[in-house]
C-alpha cells in the first residue's frame, strides 16, 4: 500500500508529516489525554511513516497511529475523529488502514474500556488493564535515593538491552529521543555494577508523567519513583500508569496515596507477548506502548 496517499471512500488517507504529528498530539490534548509536551519528537523518531491522517475535502478530520517496531511488533494509538464527523464510517476506514499497515505483526493498543467489545470484533484480545494514578507532588518532599544516577552515565546499549527485557521488542530509535526530553529526567538504579531498573519523568500539558518505571522489585521501583519525583521542583500533579496485574505496582501507588484517575485496556491482535509485568511499575506511554 502506498502510504504517500490513497483514497478510501471519500476519505484521503496518507502518512502525516512531522508538523501534523504535533497536530495529532494537540488533538489528544483536546480529548483530555494529557500528552507530554515533547512526546511528538520521540514518537516520530520511532516510525516517521506510522502516523496516518484522514482528509475530507482537503481538511484533516481524523488520525490514528500504526507505529512499527523492530522484531515484528506494532502499536496503535491516537485514534481520534473530529466530533462533527463521527458516526459516518470515517474512523473505521482509518482504523482499517492502520491494521493493514501493521499486517503480519503482533499489534498492541491501550484502549478505553468502553471500546473493548469493538476492538474484540477486530480480533483483539484483552490482556489486562492499566490504571492511571495521580497525586500532587510537593517541592522538597522527595530526595534522590542512593544508587540512582542520571541515565547519561550508562552506555545507551546497556539501557536499550534492559529496556528490551521488559518491552520485549527493540525500540532504539524511540529511546534515543525519549530518554533526553527537554525539562524531563531519566534515571537508573545501579547496584553491584548492574542495572536494576530505570525510569523517566516528563512534563505534560498538566503536571508530569512517570513512564516507564521498570524495576526488578518494589524496593528498586520505590527508590526510582522517589528520585524521579525529586526532579519535579514545583507543586504539580504526577501520574503513574500501572498494570493492574502487578500487585506491587498497585501497592507502590497506594503507598503515596495516589488516586485512580481512569483505566485502559491493554489488548493484542495475533500473538500476545509474555511481558514481565511484575517488573513493570509504570507503562511508558498509552500511545506507543
Amino acid at each position: 500500500m502506498n502510504w504517500g496517499g490513497y483514497v478510501m471512500g471519500r476519505l484521503f488517507i496518507r502518512s502525516m508529516n512531522r508538523t501534523e504529528v504535533d497536530w495529532a498530539v494537540e488533538r489528544a490534548a483536546m480529548e483530555g489525554w494529557n500528552p507530554g509536551l515533547h512526546d511528538a519528537a520521540a514518537f516520530w523518531a520511532q516510525d516517521p511513516e506510522g502516523f496516518l491522517i484522514g482528509m475530507l475535502d482537503g481538511k484533516p478530520i481524523a488520525s490514528v497511529s500504526a507505529v512499527a517496531y523492530e522484531g515484528g511488533f506494532g502499536f496503535i494509538g491516537f485514534y481520534i475523529v473530529d466530533p462533527a464527523h463521527r458516526g459516518q464510517g470515517y474512523g473505521m476506514q482509518l482504523w482499517q488502514s492502520a491494521i493493514r499497515r501493521l499486517e503480519g505483526r503482533t499489534i498492541g493498543l491501550d484502549g478505553v474500556i468502553e471500546q473493548v467489545p469493538n476492538y474484540k470484533k477486530s480480533g483483539f484480545t484483552l490482556a489486562y488493564s492499566n490504571i492511571r494514578y495521580e497525586f500532587i507532588s510537593q517541592p522538597d518532599a522527595f530526595h534522590h535515593m542512593p544508587g540512582t544516577i542520571p541515565i547519561t552515565q550508562i552506555p545507551f546499549d546497556t539501557i536499550a538491552h534492559y529496556d528490551r527485557e521488559l518491552f520485549q521488542y527493540p525500540r532504539t530509535r524511540f529511546l534515543r529521543t525519549w530518554l533526553h526530553q527537554p525539562a524531563g529526567a531519566a534515571l537508573a538504579m545501579v547496584q553491584g555494577g548492574e542495572i536494576r531498573g530505570y525510569g523517566v519523568v516528563r512534563p505534560c500539558r498538566v503536571g508530569f508523567k512517570i513512564g516507564p518505571l521498570f524495576a526488578d522489585d518494589q524496593e528498586v521501583a520505590d527508590s526510582l519513583f522517589r528520585s524521579l519525583c525529586a526532579e519535579i521542583r514545583q507543586e504539580a500533579p504526577v501520574y503513574l500508569d500501572v498494570p493492574e496485574v502487578n500487585p506491587n505496582g498497585i501497592a507502590l501507588a497506594r503507598s503515596y496515596n495516589m488516586e485512580k484517575v481512569f483505566g485502559t485496556a491493554r489488548m493484542y491482535k495475533n500473538d500476545q507477548p509474555i511481558l514481565p509485568t511484575e517488573r513493570i511499575f509504570g507503562v511508558t506511554t498509552f500511545e506507543l506502548g
